[in-house]
């Protein structure tokens, strides 16, 4: 008992894994059925418009149709208020002019439908990046019992946010580096709408030489740039750079809520440090990071256990992360899992998987209401694994076969 049970998990084996998912995956269902049918008029009983997060960028769709300035902070709250006035303030549009393409269409559409064709649309494209990456991992578990699962799916749905699409785009890219280059690279240019998420995934294909992927990638986030500056003008760029200084005053500030961030930042915030120290902290855990990052791949080819380590590194070099952005963890954790599944589980790699997995469920409960900040050290315990197994057990020729076929 004691660290011994903690550090093999014999007693977490794959019967066993399968039936707690089903369970957690009928849980989540039975939540958000009733998070749904409880509602009146699309407000939950807790006062929350469903899908809350997204009503900022249906607003955003409404006032590109208008002809409106989305960056203009007064008028974008004013806009939102008209559909939805909430005591809890407004949400705030911090995205860079790139994202305004996909926020056109939803003007097109009434809230409700137009949060549906959403979640419908970015989890398809979520979804397509898990199957690809569940296929190569061969990790032995059932797929959609399997994402749905996932605690962090329900977070993302409820709040109707960018997570499926950035992840799915950044899940896909990196797994089709060897086989489609141009197109994993185009993908990659187009996850530069929330560009705080993949500031690895250059410098991993930097670091193995991976030249026409970069360059897509480039022309992909050059060409998404221009569609937008075309459409919308250059002006929303300066109202972007304006945009960016109050969501920098707003992180620092705590106004997001550092009990729904999952930064090292935000961990110190929360735990009452100065800034100066939350942002030493921060840079710290990201030069650690990227350490690793250049350890592992320094001379080396592209790899599927360097995509997995890339995409379990990118949530910890960046202050501005919350819980539901932990859909990105879902690829490491399945090529950690089809690792340990064909070659036998490491050392405490059960526990990194588990805490990972089910981290994002309690994070923010617990960072609100007690003030304890646990998804930071759970991000990084993935990412270790993830790294030690990496480096320590180099992936076999069969693996990396599995990593590029369709």
């Amino acid at each position: 008992m004691g660290l011994e049970f903690l550090r093999r998990m014999d007693w977490l084996g794959a019967a066993r894994s399968r039936g707690y998912l089903r369970l957690l995956a009928a849980l989540n269902v039975v939540m958000l059925s009733v998070l749904v049918l409880t509602s009146t008029r699309g407000i939950d009983r807790n006062g929350y418009l469903l899908g809350s997060d997204f009503l900022s960028f249906w607003t955003v769709g409404n006032m590109l149709q208008a002809g409106s300035d989305p960056y203009d902070g007064a008028a974008h709250a004013a806009a939102q208020r008209v559909f939805f006035a909430s005591d809890a303030g407004y949400t705030a549009f911090f995205y860079p002019p790139s994202f305004l393409p996909f926020c056109l269409p939803l003007g097109w559409l009434g809230y409700f439908p137009a949060l549906c064709a959403w979640l419908l649309a970015t989890g398809a494209a979520y979804g397509v990046a898990l199957r690809r990456w569940w296929r190569a991992a061969g990790a032995n578990l059932p797929f959609w019992v399997a994402v749905f699962a996932f605690p962090a799916v329900p977070i993302v749905i409820t709040h109707g946010q960018t997570s499926f699409l950035v992840a799915g785009l950044l899940g896909l890219g990196t797994i089709l580096v060897r086989q489609r280059p141009i197109l994993a690279g185009l993908l990659m240019g187009l996850a530069t709408i929330k560009p705080q998420l993949g500031i690895l995934v250059p410098l991993a294909l930097l670091l193995t030489g991976e030249w026409k992927v970069i360059g897509a990638a480039a022309a992909g986030s050059i060409g998404l740039a221009a569609i937008s500056t075309l459409a919308f003008g250059t002006d929303s760029w300066a109202g972007w750079i304006e945009a960016s200084g109050r969501a920098q005053d707003a992180m620092v500030s705590g106004a997001v809520g550092y009990g729904k961030m999952v930064s090292t930042f935000a961990a110190l915030k929360l735990l009452k440090a100065p800034s100066i120290i939350a942002y030493a902290g921060q840079i710290l855990v990201s030069f650690a990071v990227v350490a690793l990052l250049v350890k592992a791949a320094w001379k080396k080819a592209w790899r599927f256990d360097l995509a997995a380590l890339t995409l379990a590194g990118s949530p910890l070099v960046t202050p501005f992360v919350l819980d539901y952005d932990m859909v990105l963890l879902a690829f490491p954790l399945l090529w950690l899992t089809g690792e340990g599944v064909r070659k036998g589980f490491l050392d405490w790699e059960r526990l990194a998987i588990l805490a990972a997995f089910a981290a994002a469920a309690f994070a923010r409960p617990l960072a609100m209401n007690l003030g304890i900040p646990i998804m930071p050290a759970a991000i990084a315990g993935l990412f270790l694994a993830v790294w030690r197994r990496n480096v320590l057990t180099p992936p076999s020729s069969d693996a990396r076969m599995r990593s590029a076929s369709p």
